[in-house]
């Protein structure tokens, strides 16, 4: 048993920005709890990530569950509580990366169907809501600390982009949060940020409506006339969950090449 074992909790660890930082951090020597929500098509992928973290040495334990059901998060949380206490260590880093939201108009003028109130609560209790119930639950177990907490937003939390509404008003919403969190965990050493990555390859960016509009617009923007990676982003949030940092708190955090501050 190692006591001083640094893990790291990816929330959506499978794909996308996920993923990328599951893979960054193992290979500087944190081991991974991971929540994802797979099908048996997309299980062979959540297999070669687990080998890769292994591979380093570390540890990968993965829960397939949906992380907004209040039943599996009192569950997966005990369970890693067991595992810490077997193998020692504590939660130093959680990143909040869940995508799982409805895009839709909220006033259609052809008409079709307004997207519906459990639409728009579905959105918001994955998108935003659910940081506040995990970071609840990991401190009252006792397991996270001191730390760092980084949630995945979106530079539509603050445009208006077609279909986007629902999940604009999570990213709103999470940011909202994160400055709430930021100020309440101080005393307890854990800070919280919100990212905000340029335009990047992932399966949630190919299902917004224009895409292919908002990749183009943001090759053009960028410096490095490209877009942004995911592991640019694991890159970066590794370095921020370095001990250094915990003065950096309850800030949105652009990590996009200079993408946001060009014409």
């Amino acid at each position: 048993m190692t006591a001083d074992r640094r893990w790291a909790l990816i929330l959506g660890a499978s794909s996308g920005f996920g993923a990328a930082t599951a893979r960054r951090l193992a290979s500087e020597g944190w081991s991974i709890f991971g929540v994802h929500l797979d099908r048996r098509s997309t299980m062979a992928a959540v297999g070669e990530l687990v080998a890769d973290i292994e591979a380093t040495g570390q540890s990968a334990i993965f829960f397939n569950g949906n992380a907004a059901d209040d039943g599996f998060r009192t569950e997966t949380i005990a369970s890693m509580k067991q595992t810490l206490e077997t193998q020692g260590g504590r939660i130093k880093m959680m990143m909040h990366s869940l995508a799982f939201g409805t895009l839709g108009v909220l006033v259609p003028d052809d008409g079709t169907k307004p997207i519906s109130r459990k639409q728009i609560e579905m959105t918001m209790d994955v998108m935003a809501n659910s940081l506040v119930y995990w970071t609840q639950d990991v401190v009252a177990a006792d397991i996270m600390g001191p730390g760092r907490i980084f949630a995945m937003t979106s530079e539509g939390s603050e445009k208006a982009w077609p279909k986007y509404g629902p999940v604009a008003a999570a990213k709103a919403a999470l940011e909202c949060y994160v400055r709430q969190l930021g100020r309440e965990l101080a005393s307890r050493k854990i800070t919280v940020n919100a990212i905000l990555a340029g335009v990047t390859h992932t399966p949630a960016l190919n299902k917004i409506p224009g895409a292919d509009n908002l990749i183009a617009t943001a090759i053009a923007k960028n410096p490095y006339d490209r877009l942004t990676q995911p592991d640019d982003v694991a890159a970066a949030i590794a370095e921020l969950a370095r001990p250094g940092t915990h003065w950096l708190n309850s800030n949105v955090i652009r990590i996009d090449g200079g993408e946001s501050s060009s014409a």
